[in-house]
């Protein structure tokens, strides 16, 4: 019997002064900044 396990993300980097990195968080004061995810088109019979 095969026991599978889950993949988990790594921490996130810090900086060099300790801090953890921030740049992978859309904050709600950078929002606007970043656009929404097109919309995706299916093909004909998907």
């Amino acid at each position: 019997m095969n026991i599978i396990q889950a993949i988990k993300p790594g921490p996130k980097p810090k900086k060099e002064d300790g801090t953890p990195d921030k740049r992978r968080r859309v904050r709600p004061e950078t929002k606007p900044k970043h656009p929404g995810l097109k919309p995706h088109k299916h093909k004909p019979n998907d």
